[in-house]
């Protein structure tokens, strides 16, 4: 036992030694700074033209959907494309982008329009660079050292997340909204001479597409089918998508609709709550995601979906009937130090098992389906939230529970390593 713990910490950093991950870890970081920098650039240069929050949702919405429409067209490029390439020209792309937004509005020339046009471009040449940012790992590491890499930049992506809206709010207050979108063209910019600079190991020969001839394999939509069709046959890429539109769904609503009605409604403490709640949460994930690389392994992955998807279903359920701060916190804490645990381990089997020349498309049917998650359970928390904490957290309770059940029936499923 004291010789696994003398050795976490150095098996947690081993993959820092490489510079090509070093590189990596720091491009990926800039990109999520500058995605937590577009959010708050965004909302507030809007606000500021218009004093709407209904034209707000439309720059916000002419954002997400060209990402979710088009990430699965990335996710086919990445694997027929270089995935560095595509990463540098997306990282550069977006810093003309919000480069040429900030001088706009510096020189007042700045229109509700141009605004929407920008946001629609910066979704569509996202798409290209999230399903790339998870598949060129394989070709930077080693496959023992998949799981803490996963877990350093997983810790990078969540404290650039927390890091990146305020930042970009002091930068506002301190400047004017459009100097933030200069200074996330630089993030941008930066990101992509690091990603230029990552030296990827050779490729293997591509293994044989399911069910695709010579011809068809030529076509964007038959890639893009092989991949949808590659995910739903295999039950063990099933179950692993399944439960990421989970907690996708649970992130998304309860975590947002739910915190806020909780600290608002139900704990009595305002925004200072609220603060709370959504502090512990991308704590316990940081510490879960640090944790799961020291500790390393191959552990029995299946198991792991199915406890996660049971351990949220309790916390679910203690947040519906639970009425105390301090365990409320303890929960959400305990929630989230599962998810970034889990996700270590769930993302490192991707990477492992699937062939690198159907990767992409894998992890960008997975990304799709979060997508499409997060609208419908904002729309169903806002719907439950008036009908009091059991009625909103209850169900994804149960259905988390169902899904954890499903996870331990499947043979293949829990013999995943």
């Amino acid at each position: 036992m004291a010789t696994t713990l003398a050795g976490a910490g150095p098996r947690l950093w081993a993959p820092a030694r490489h510079r090509s991950f070093r590189l990596l870890w720091t491009g990926q970081s800039l990109s999520l700074l500058g995605d937590g920098f577009s959010v708050v650039a965004f909302s507030w240069i809007t606000l500021g033209l218009t004093g709407s929050t209904l034209t707000l949702g439309y720059v916000l919405a002419f954002q997400a959907v060209p990402r979710a429409l088009l990430t699965l067209v990335g996710g086919s490029l990445g694997d027929s494309w270089s995935t560095r390439t595509l990463m540098v020209a997306s990282s550069w792309t977006r810093s003309a982008l919000m480069a040429a937004v900030g001088l706009a509005g510096l020189s007042g020339h700045l229109t509700v329009w141009m605004l929407c046009a920008a946001a629609a471009a910066f979704g569509a040449v996202d798409a290209f660079f999230q399903p790339a940012r998870v598949s060129i790992l394989p070709s930077v590491v080693d496959d023992d050292l998949l799981t803490p890499a996963n877990a350093l930049l997983g810790a990078g992506a969540r404290t650039a997340a927390v890091i990146g809206p305020a930042v970009g709010g002091a930068v506002i207050a301190m400047t004017r909204a459009p100097v933030a979108f200069l200074v996330d063209a630089v993030c941008f910019a930066l990101c992509g001479w690091c990603v230029s600079r990552i030296r990827t190991r050779p490729a293997p020969a591509p293994a044989a597409a399911p069910e695709a001839g010579p011809a068809e394999r030529t076509t964007l939509g038959s890639r893009i089918r092989e991949g949808v069709t590659y995910t739903l046959r295999d039950p063990r890429l099933r179950t692993i998508v399944a439960l990421d539109t989970a907690v996708n769904f649970c992130y998304a609503g309860p975590f947002t609709v739910g915190f806020a009605a909780l600290a608002d409604d139900v704990l009595r403490g305002g925004s200072a709550t609220l603060g709370i709640l959504n502090g512990a949460l991308a704590g316990g994930a940081l510490l879960g995601t640090l944790v799961g690389g020291a500790v390393g392994g191959r552990p029995r992955v299946g198991l792991l979906v199915a406890a996660l998807a049971g351990w949220l279903g309790a916390g679910m359920a203690v947040l519906g009937l639970v009425h105390s701060t301090p365990a409320v916190v303890a929960t959400v804490l305990a929630m989230g130090f599962a998810i970034g645990f889990q996700g270590v381990f769930g993302l490192s089997w991707i990477q492992r098992n699937i062939p690198k020349d159907v990767l992409s498309r894998v992890i960008s049917v997975d990304m799709v389906l979060g997508y499409a998650a997060a609208p419908l359970s904002l729309i169903a928390c806002g719907a439950l939230a008036g009908s009091g904490m059991s009625a909103l957290f209850g169900p994804v309770a149960v259905v988390l529970a169902l899904t954890g059940l499903a996870v331990l029936g499947s043979r293949a499923v829990r013999a995943m390593r």
